[in-house]
């Protein structure tokens, strides 16, 4: 497995993924969303697996913006240029990933 989580140090879903990671002693890369981004491929990645919609955190300020755009190739570069907007932890193993807290489904990586 070649686990990589995008996560918000003040996102409490993020911290929770992190330690469900390490309570199963499974590695790990953790990249600091806010300080570091999401590269045009991996976000790519993430939107093939989830669909574009589920990447966006409701509660965000410019969510209305978001909702609005008719064209989903200029949300996908809103979110791109804007990470604050994405809801995280995003969670990818490989082609496969979630956004949100998922243990569920990380289950089935195993």
């Amino acid at each position: 497995m070649n686990i990589q989580i995008w996560g918000k140090s003040k996102s409490f879903d993020s911290k929770k993924a992190e330690r469900w990671f390490k309570e199963r002693r499974i590695k790990y890369q953790y990249i600091d969303l806010m300080r570091y981004g999401i590269s045009k491929g991996e976000l790519t990645s993430v939107k093939n697996a989830v669909g574009l919609d589920a990447l966006v955190d409701p509660k965000d300020v410019d969510y209305p913006l978001f909702q609005h755009m008719a064209y989903d190739a200029d949300k996908f570069d809103l979110l791109l240029d804007t990470p604050e907007m994405l809801l995280t932890p995003i969670v990818r193993n490989g082609k496969q990933a979630t956004v949100g807290y998922c243990p569920d489904v990380w289950k089935t990586w195993e």
